[in-house]
């Protein structure tokens, strides 16, 4: 990637992209809401944070941004910044304390939120599940269990007839790789197993919950529905044919299964020679829901990975750095990637589907007062690649931008900053940094 100098202003504008081009900013319940309020129940992320050496200090989403009481405030932050969308998530445990009888407290909540979006001119962009499993269905084997993917249609029907009529858009689940394999077989996510079989019931399963919940909200007359799946640039670290094929098998789980399921009815068959000993049973049968026609498809991304081949049991891949900038994440900075990554999907996926990027940003040591240059710069280089891709014909809409606030980071507590505005986790309050001001500039030119 060419060095460039820094600086404080966006080289894109608004006019750069077509007329109804939308720029949208995200977040996620448990990471902003404040779980400890309104009656939400335990979930496998407060369990998780609880187990040594998990999280980061131990800390939770008890807290969080207190995003519960002040989302009046948070709202106009996004109005005032001449954003076109919020793509925000709904808890299930709190709707739902035990994944299966509602909580009229929390639901009121979210129907508050999106009116609240509505009156000040902002499109609600809704994701159901943004990975809060209520404790209960935790204990019943959680993803790794059939049952879970029929609670979540469940759940999605609720929700789907209280919200959707005033739904721009809706997602069913936030980044499934995370969901099944970050969390199953890599152990760095709640439930935190390392187990591959587990993984391969999770990776069905959280398919099947997709395509159960769009049928769901279908039923409930809810417009306008799609995914939201991650994606990584998976590159080979040399060129040597272990690595080659490593890097090939990364692509397939992180970047294949999901979308290959939900548009094409298929699995990655590099893939399933390694996981179909271990799926569960009649899971052929399950395609024709999962891969029901959607009306869109989003992307998250952040990073490209270099990938080593290890020549221990398969999946057989590694991971080693690379040699561009890197985030505070240690995440390089790839808008190559971005582009590659795109291209593809709408070449070999969705064709002529609406894509719409529904996460991308940088995590960077933020304090009040600093420059937040980096930022800035890692935002207008994807900018730059969404535009040139809109112009050669890739179906790109929409660009969503991680995060509006500084939050609860998962296993990493609360040390990395997304946001583009600063939170005060002693007192909530939020202090806009010099990105959120220039991409309000970009926005009004």
């Amino acid at each position: 990637m060419p060095s460039r100098d820094l600086r404080d202003t966006f080289s894109i504008r608004r006019s750069d992209f077509p007329d109804g081009f939308l720029f949208a900013v995200a977040t996620s319940a448990y990471q902003i809401e404040g779980h400890a309020h309104g009656g939400a129940g335990p979930t496998h992320w407060d369990s998780f944070a609880k187990q040594p050496g998990k999280v980061d200090r131990g800390e939770d989403g008890a807290l969080a941004c207190d995003h519960y009481h002040r989302w009046a405030e948070d709202l106009d932050l996004i109005a005032q910044a001449g954003l076109d969308a919020y793509r925000f998530s709904t808890s299930w445990a709190r709707i739902m304390p035990d994944g299966k009888t509602l909580n009229p407290e929390g639901l009121d909540f979210y129907d508050r939120l999106v009116d609240g979006m509505l009156e000040r001119g902002i499109k609600p962009m809704a994701t159901l599940y943004h990975w809060e499993l209520p404790q209960a269905l935790a204990d019943k084997g959680g993803w790794t269990s059939r049952e879970i993917p029929q609670r979540f249609a469940e759940f999605s029907r609720v929700v789907g007839a209280r919200l959707g009529d005033r739904l721009y858009s809706t997602a069913p689940v936030n980044e499934p790789w995370c969901v099944a394999w970050l969390s199953h077989y890599e152990g760095y996510h709640a439930p935190g197993l390392a187990n591959l079989g587990a993984a391969a019931r999770a990776m069905h399963h959280v398919a099947l919950a997709h395509g159960l919940s769009i049928e769901a909200l279908r039923s409930e007359d809810v417009p306008n529905l799609g995914a939201a799946c991650n994606m990584e640039y998976a590159l080979p670290a040399t060129d040597r044919d272990a690595d080659v094929a490593a890097a090939e098998i990364y692509d397939g789980i992180y970047n294949r299964w999901f979308v290959g399921a939900m548009t094409k009815g298929e699995y990655p068959e590099d893939v399933l020679d390694g996981l179909s000993d271990l799926m569960p049973d009649r899971w052929q049968d399950d395609m024709k829901v999962i891969s029901q026609p959607i009306d869109w498809m989003g992307i998250n991304y952040y990073t490209c990975k270099r990938i080593i081949g290890t020549g221990k049991a398969w999946p057989a891949y590694g991971t080693v750095d690379g040699p561009l900038p890197k985030t505070d994440m240690g995440w390089e900075v790839c808008p190559e990637g971005f582009d590659w990554l795109l291209r593809r999907t709408a070449r070999e996926y969705t064709g002529d589907l609406p894509l719409f990027i529904t996460e991308n940003g940088m995590a960077n040591g933020d304090k009040p007062g600093r420059d937040d240059l980096e930022r800035i710069d890692y935002l207008d280089r994807h900018l730059e690649v969404a535009r040139d891709l809109v112009a050669d014909g890739v179906p790109l809409r929409g660009y969503t931008i991680w995060s509006l606030l500084d939050n609860y980071e998962w296993t990493l507590g609360y040390d990395k900053r997304f946001g583009l505005i600063h939170v005060d986790f002693a007192d909530f309050a939020r202090t806009p940094k010099a990105s959120y001001y220039a991409l309000a500039r970009a926005l009004a030119e």
